[in-house]
């Protein structure tokens, strides 16, 4: 007797429950706030905006070139472990520099005592893709 096709156990990957805790799907699918939803739209819509009117201010060169040099700048990053990556070259061409964040008025979170550190471990089989999953955990 021949059984019917099956499926696999695991389906969405293998979750590591001792590293990451139990999985939650509630947690991963709706933003932290709503505000969180309006402040990525609107990032998203004022970088369209700059580069719309570089284009037709500077031509269609300048604005490929600044996306070329941001996706260079944006893969220069320390190993992960104790020293978080700055990306100064990032900052300073997206004019991240010019804006005060979260973390100047109020402090860094990573400095924080209920910060957690990164498994440097997990987090460079992540990045090499030999493990799946986030390269932190998502409880403290």
């Amino acid at each position: 007797m021949e059984a019917g096709p099956s499926l696999p156990h695991n389906v969405l990957g293998v979750h590591d429950t001792l590293r990451f805790g139990l999985p939650t799907f509630k947690s991963d699918a709706l933003p932290a706030h709503p505000a969180q939803v309006i402040q990525e739209s609107n990032e998203k819509y004022q970088a369209n905006t700059k580069r719309f009117l570089m284009e037709k201010a500077y031509g269609t060169a300048l604005p490929f070139q600044m996306q070329m040099e941001q996706q260079i700048l944006s893969k220069f990053q320390r190993p992960p472990g104790l020293l978080p990556s700055s990306m100064l070259g990032l900052e300073s061409l997206t004019g991240a520099l010019d804006e005060m964040g979260f973390e100047d008025s109020f402090g860094n979170p990573l400095e924080s005592e209920s910060y957690v550190p990164v498994d440097m471990h997990h987090a460079m089989e992540v990045r090499l893709g030999l493990a799946k999953g986030p390269a932190s955990r998502s409880f403290f």
